[in-house]
């Protein structure tokens, strides 16, 4: 059988832990579906699939030939539509994957402004304050803050971000403005993150920076709660700065304590795209740092 046609099958079967369903999926017998797999186990002497009576699983070498077909078969896809000009004007699917501010405030804009321009395109959007595995969940871009880790993904580095402490006017003028993060100690503190009775918060670059120990008064996960809290003069929260980007242009917010700031934090723009790369990514990346490029909250 044409290789090719063994990985389709494959692919269907290793996606939806199913013979019946990559029947239906690919209009196949199932005793079709069935040789296909067997000769492509005998053709690579391995193991691809657990079956049971009641399900199908995926082995270890399943699952990275699994990833392995998906890019070959995306690429071959790509080639054959850059070749017949199908990719002259975008159109599709299209999803993209942010935190939750992030994802509102600086990718919806663009979103907004790529459906516009491209009406044969539609986009999912995932935003999401977690990090969301672009291959597995089947996302086409990404954008990631912080530092990277080692990955297959390609990385357009777009902005920095800074890690900012701040609190309202009112509250600085009720309590004074700290000098020094071990001043912090005496004010109160509003963190957001996990629920834990202690946080400790890093200041200073390089490789030996400041820790301190806090005990905030009030522990949210929603950042947009902390924010609030803060903005009502509760106290002083640690954020990214991109999240308060709002309430420190119009004075609501102040920061502290910048000359203790840790090193900026990097944007990238993440994708999976192959070297054909599909005009839909490549146009939606195009816009998307360029805006993130000239934006001045993340330079």
């Amino acid at each position: 059988m044409d290789h090719m046609h063994l990985m389709t099958v494959f692919v269907a079967v290793g996606e939806q832990e199913s013979f019946a369903g990559a029947s239906r999926s690919l209009n196949m017998s199932p005793a079709a579906i069935t040789r296909a797999i067997a000769a492509l186990e005998e053709k690579l002497g391995a193991q691809l699939l657990q079956r049971t009576t009641r399900n199908v699983r995926l082995t270890e070498a399943g699952q990275r030939y699994l990833d392995d077909c998906r890019n070959i078969l995306a690429s071959i896809e790509e080639a054959n539509g850059a070749a017949s000009g199908i990719n002259a004007e975008p159109q599709g699917n299209l999803s993209v994957t942010a935190s939750v501010l992030f994802g509102k405030n600086f990718v919806t804009p663009c979103i907004v402004q790529f459906l516009k321009q491209y009406p044969e395109v539609d986009v999912s959007a995932y935003f999401l304050d977690r990090v969301v595995n672009l291959i597995e969940e089947g996302m086409d871009v990404a954008v990631r803050l912080g530092p990277l880790p080692d990955s297959s993904m390609k990385a357009l580095r777009v902005g920095q971000m800074r890690r900012v402490l701040c609190a309202a006017p009112e509250y600085l003028a009720r309590n004074g403005v700290p000098q020094h993060p071990e001043q912090l100690q005496r004010h109160t503190i509003i963190a957001a993150s996990n629920i834990t009775p202690r946080v400790e918060w890093k200041f200073g670059k390089g490789e030996n920076p400041l820790t301190v120990r806090m005990k905030p008064r009030f522990t949210v996960t929603s950042n947009d709660a902390a924010i609030r809290a803060a903005v009502d003069g509760l106290g002083i929260c640690r954020l990214l700065s991109y999240q308060m980007a709002d309430e420190l242009a119009t004075g609501r917010l102040k920061i502290i304590l910048p000359e203790f700031e840790e090193e900026p934090w990097p944007v990238h723009i993440l994708h999976r795209e192959s070297k054909y790369g599909s005009t839909k990514v490549r146009k939606f990346i195009d816009l998307l740092a360029q805006h993130l490029r000239t934006h001045p909250h993340l330079n």
